[in-house]
Order: C-alpha cells, then structure tokens, then sequence
C-alpha cells in the first residue's frame, strides 16, 4: 500500500537545491518536493497544465478547460483544486466564470528541483521513446 503524503496548502513556490546538489536533502525539502510533483502526477492535471501554458497568459476558464481535455466540469474543477492546493496554479474569480492560471514560477522550481546533467543524447530523445 502507498505511504499517504500529508495534505500541503502552502501555495508558496518551493525553494530548494537540486537534488543532484547534495545527499543530504531536507525532510521538509522533501516532503514540500513531493506533495507537488504528485500533485502534477496525473494525466489529467498534465493535460490541464499543458492546455493552460499553450493559453495567452498561461491561463484558461473552467468552460474550456472542460472540454479541451475530454472530462466533465465538476472533474476538471476537482484537478484544478488539487493543482491550486499545492500552488501550481491559482484561480480568479471573473464574473460568473472562474479563470486557472499556471504559476510559472513553482513549475519553474519544480524542474530546477529535479534537474540533471544530462548526456546531450538523451535529452534529444522523444519522451514515447
């Protein structure tokens, strides 16, 4: 059975080395690292965040959030407050519509966090390979 992580609602973006930077890496490091990355481990939330970086603005209404990936309203809002909970995007309410927009500089940190090295041959292969 998967160990549980602890529900995080600190929208701050994370700040930590590399991992590559050092063995000895913070529990809280840790712990802050992980709530987010499984927060983004889901298909949908991928799609979601994909969807919202290709938006001017880097931002999208839950209207057509819904039908860009495929899943009803009240299920893209339940991913949507997932993503929120652990400050990868943030939400604006305009009108009768609420509008998601991706905050760049957590899932900036979130790549700085997990970045290796990698040999150049690598990095040009397609992600299906």
């Amino acid at each position: 059975m998967p160990k549980t992580l602890p529900v995080l609602d600190d929208v701050s973006p994370i700040c930590c080395a590399p991992l590559s930077s050092t063995a000895d890496f913070p529990m809280d490091d840790a712990v802050r690292l992980a709530v987010r990355l499984k927060a983004l481990a889901d298909p949908a939330r991928l799609r979601l965040i994909a969807f919202m970086l290709s938006r001017p603005n880097q931002e999208a209404c839950t209207c057509d959030l819904a039908p860009a990936v495929g899943l009803s309203e009240p299920t893209v809002s339940h991913h949507l407050k997932t993503l929120e909970k652990a400050g990868l995007v943030s939400k604006e309410r305009r009108g009768m519509n609420v509008h998601y927009a991706v905050e760049s500089t957590a899932i900036r940190a979130l790549g700085v966090a997990i970045h290796l090295d990698a040999p150049a041959t690598l990095e040009t292969q397609p992600c299906s390979a």
